[in-house]
C-alpha cells in the first residue's frame, strides 16, 4: 500500500521549466526526475512541518534555515506563523510572540530586524534571561550576514540549545 504512483498537474514559469529541462538534459535524466528529486530534497528539509507532533521551539530551526524560501513563496505572515509554531504546543514549549516577529521579519525588513533585535537583546541583558550579548548600541551599518547571524544565535540559545541542555543527563 502506498507504493502506487500518481501523477499530478503542476503549473511553472516557462524560465523555470527551461532551467528544468536543461538540468535533466545535462544530466541525462527524464524531467520528472529532477521533479522528483526535487521534491524529495523539500520534503527532507521541511520534514518537522510535515510531522504533527513537531511543535513549538522544535520548529524554530526550520524557520531559521529556511525562512526566507518559506516567507517568499508562501506569504507567511506573522499570525499565520505563530499558528503554525505554537498551535498545540505545550506551554513550556511555546516561542514567544516577539521571537516569532524576529523570525518572521528576518528575510523581509532587515533594518527593521536589526532594531528589534537590539532591543531583545537590551531586553534579555536587563532581565538575564538569555547568554545572548548583543551591543548595546547599534554597528554603524552592518552586514546582512551579521544581523542573520545575530538573530539565529539569539534564537538557537534561547529555544534549541536550553531545551538541549534541560533534557541531558546532569
Amino acid at each position: 500500500m502506498g507504493t502506487r504512483k500518481q501523477a499530478i498537474s503542476v503549473r511553472i514559469g516557462e524560465t523555470d521549466l527551461n532551467n528544468l529541462r536543461r538540468l535533466a538534459k545535462r544530466m541525462g535524466v527524464r524531467d520528472s526526475d529532477v521533479i522528483r528529486v526535487a521534491i524529495k530534497t523539500l520534503l527532507a528539509k521541511w520534514s518537522p512541518l510535515h510531522d504533527t507532533n513537531v511543535r513549538g521551539k522544535n520548529l524554530v530551526p526550520v524557520f531559521l534555515e529556511n525562512g526566507s524560501d518559506l516567507f517568499r513563496y508562501f506569504e507567511l505572515d506573522t499570525p499565520r506563523l505563530e499558528g503554525i509554531i505554537n498551535e498545540g504546543a505545550s506551554e513550556e514549549s511555546r516561542v514567544e510572540m516577539e521571537d516569532i516577529q524576529l523570525i518572521a521579519m528576518s528575510g523581509i525588513q532587515r533594518s527593521y530586524l536589526r532594531w528589534r533585535l537590539d532591543r531583545v537583546g537590551s531586553h534579555a541583558r536587563t532581565h538575564s534571561q538569555s547568554s545572548y550579548s548583543a551591543k548595546s548600541e547599534p554597528a554603524s551599518d552592518p552586514d546582512d550576514e551579521s544581523v542573520e547571524e545575530s538573530l539565529r544565535q539569539y534564537l538557537y540559545e534561547k529555544y534549541v540549545n536550553a531545551a538541549a541542555e534541560a533534557t541531558s543527563p546532569k
